[in-house]
């Protein structure tokens, strides 16, 4: 069931993107806003998917299955590692048919397919990233309710409060900063260079830097969170 609701969510906001805003929106140097907007729903989707990875540790926790695992002769890293691995193959599915409803109402990426692969990858990899990062709010958490509580604040800002939906030139200037250079804005600035071209290379450098990082925190961060709480 969570494989089949995931997806209706960013469906959802393209369409509402689409043909409700996207006539009043006009991205610079002619680019079509459904071609604008892609990227941005691509990181978008798979940054509300790692919530998952919160409410369903949270959700292990409650039940007691963790405790479960305890038993077995199994690294404490591998719970996490199972659950974020499957997360990331559940975003693949999202993607693939996001990337569908986006083609039908008539995304065109203008890069080739090895580009856009590319920036597929750096939106998965991000998303793997995230989610280590709320495995820690899920194992900090005292239920799955709790867990969801707190990751939609964390998401909000950094989703709505970037370059996803609309040019950051038209956001006021004393948030322009924040909005340009937040990892979520990266990652989207990167993929709209790998598909439908503009500026890359910068922005791919940053956004793998900014995933590279979060991993390299978020993960010991995660494992030891989990080593206390079980």
């Amino acid at each position: 069931s969570d494989l089949f609701f995931s997806p209706v969510q960013p469906i959802m906001f393209v369409l509402l993107f689409v043909y409700v805003f996207g006539g009043a929106i006009h991205p610079p140097n002619g680019v079509s806003y459904v071609n604008y907007l892609m990227p941005g729903i691509f990181v978008q989707t798979v940054a509300f998917g790692a919530v998952s990875t919160s409410v369903g540790l949270a959700e292990d926790l409650q039940k007691g299955l963790i405790e479960r695992f305890r038993a077995l002769p199994m690294a404490r890293s591998a719970v996490l590692a199972g659950r974020t691995t499957a997360d990331l193959v559940r975003n693949v599915v999202v993607v693939i048919i996001v990337t569908i409803v986006g083609f039908a109402v008539g995304f065109r990426p203008s890069t080739g397919v090895l580009p856009y692969l590319a920036g597929i990858g750096i939106i998965l990899l991000f998303a793997y990233a995230l989610s280590w990062g709320f495995a820690v709010i899920g194992l900090s958490a005292s239920n799955s309710e709790t867990a969801q509580v707190i990751s939609f604040p964390i998401l909000f800002p950094l989703t709505f409060a970037s370059s996803a939906f609309v040019p950051v030139a038209f956001m006021p200037s004393w948030l322009q900063g924040f909005a340009t250079y937040q990892p979520v804005s990266v990652v989207v600035s990167a993929c709209r260079g790998l598909m439908i071209g503009g500026p890359t290379a910068t922005w791919v450098i940053q956004a793998l830097a900014w995933t590279i990082g979060l991993l390299v925190v978020l993960m010991p961060l995660a494992v030891r969170r989990y080593r206390t709480r079980t």
